[in-house]
This record gives structure tokens, sequence and C-alpha cells, in this order.
């Protein structure tokens, strides 16, 4: 029997989200570089919006603009994460069924686009095009957030494995041209009966290099863009604690932030 919509959306967000902290990384880093907090914040590719619902949670002069182009997911979103806002809340939360290159909001204080979602543009001058939207988005004193991995693991023929409570999270490398750098990543999910589920999830993408973003960024406008490198925990693995660096460890796999300043 097939996965339903709902536990998906579920099991995705069990595996690869964590709201709370990706909100107070962003709040925290704005404080960092402009000494106030931010209150208005745009999630391009937003799927469910759980981050913007999150966002709303903070301050009561917090408002949130979740964009996406599927209406899936932000139907699942409104289900798990917008109705369980207070109503002084969801006024400060906003779905948007939207192109991400076209879409018109107020000037933000920030933006991001997590879980590599602007992976899916193939084309440097598509990338391009999208950051300086981005740019022109923000507030003068606005910060754009977008995570990236990389390291030669991360481009081999291989599945990762993570058990969580009666879920196995699997994230497979199907396919990888090193030409082009054009990618299939998927992911599958046994659940607590172990029962496998394939390609629950499909990515068809460009792997970009973190030098190629941070270059892209700052021909978009930026004014410079800091990259966040985690800390090791001493066993071999992260420990989440995401600061800025200028040289990082050759990992055979990372996972990384680039934050860019208007």
């Amino acid at each position: 029997m097939k996965l339903t919509t709902k536990e998906k959306y579920d099991y995705y967000e069990r595996s690869v989200q964590n709201p709370d902290v990706e909100v107070e990384f962003m709040q925290n880093e704005f404080k960092r570089f402009y000494r106030r907090s931010p209150f208005l914040m745009r999630e391009d590719f937003c799927g469910t919006g759980a981050i913007s619902c999150k966002w709303v949670e903070q301050d009561k002069r917090c408002e949130a603009f979740g964009i996406d182009l599927d209406p899936e997911p932000i139907e699942i979103g409104q289900e798990r994460h917008y109705s369980k806002l207070k109503n002084t809340e969801q006024k400060r939360m906003h779905y948007l069924l939207e192109n991400v290159m076209k879409v018109k909001t107020p000037k933000m204080d920030v933006i991001c686009a997590f879980n590599f979602s602007y992976f899916f543009f193939k084309e440097r001058k598509e990338l391009l095009k999208y950051f300086k939207t981005v740019k022109k988005s923000l507030n003068k004193e606005g910060l754009f957030f977008v995570d990236i991995f990389g390291g030669p693991e991360s481009q081999k023929l291989v599945t990762d494995k993570k058990i969580l409570n009666n879920l196995t999270y699997y994230w497979e490398c199907q396919s990888f041209n090193p030409i082009t750098h054009e990618c299939l990543f998927a992911i599958h999910f046994k659940d607590k009966k172990g029962k496998m589920h394939k390609n629950v999830f499909t990515y068809d993408w460009r792997f970009w290099m973190m030098p190629e973003v941070r270059d892209i960024m700052l021909e978009a406008g930026f004014s410079k863009v800091t990259a966040y490198w985690e800390g090791d925990d001493d066993d071999g693995g992260g420990d989440g604690d995401f600061q800025p660096h200028t040289e990082g460890e050759n990992c055979d796999a990372w996972v990384s932030y680039l934050v860019g300043h208007a």
C-alpha cells in the first residue's frame, strides 16, 4: 500500500526538517549583523511552510510569506501547521501559490531557500536571475539564507540511512553526471512495519558547488557572502553548531549554509 499524502509529508518533516532550529539560526544571525530583530521573512520553495508558521510564532510583529508552485504541500501545511496557529498569528502567515521568480511581496528582512531547493535551477543564468530577484526583494538591512551540501561522498551513487523512531529514512544519489553536474536524488522510507516505500520524493537537480553559489550571489549584487561551517562532535559527525568560517575541513560529506548580505 502506498503512503498517503499526509504520511509522506509527515515522514519528510520528521526526517529532514527542524523549523525551530532554522528560525532561531536566522534570527540570531540577523541580530549579529544588524543589532536588531528581523520581522519580515519569505520562505521560497516553502513546501508545507513549516518554517514560515514557526516564524510568526516568535513575535507579534513577525510576518511570513511562504512561496511555492505546488498546491499539494501548501494544502498539507495549512492543515499541519497553519491550523495550529492562533488567530492573530494566522493573519501574519501568508501562503502564496506563485513562482519565486515573479512573486511580489513587501521588502523582506530575511529570505530563505532551504532543502537545497535552488538546485532546481540547472543553468547559471537562471540561478543568477533568481538570486537577483531575491536581492531586489530584501531590505537594505537583509539576509538571504541557503543551505548547501557537498564532499566527494555526496556525488557517489550511494544511499545514506538514518534510523528514527518507528521510521528509517534513506537518501540516495541515483545518478550523477560529472560533466554537467546534473543529478538525480531520491528519498525512501521504511515504516514501522518494515515496509519500504521507494522514491517518495525525487529531485532532478544540478549539483552546485559552494564557490559557484557564492560567486553567483556576489554577481547578483549581494555585498558579501558568509559561509557557515558545522563544528565536529569528536565522533566523526557534526555537532549542529554552524559558525562563520573562511576555511572548512575537507570532509567526505558535509552540509553548510551560505548567507548573502544585502
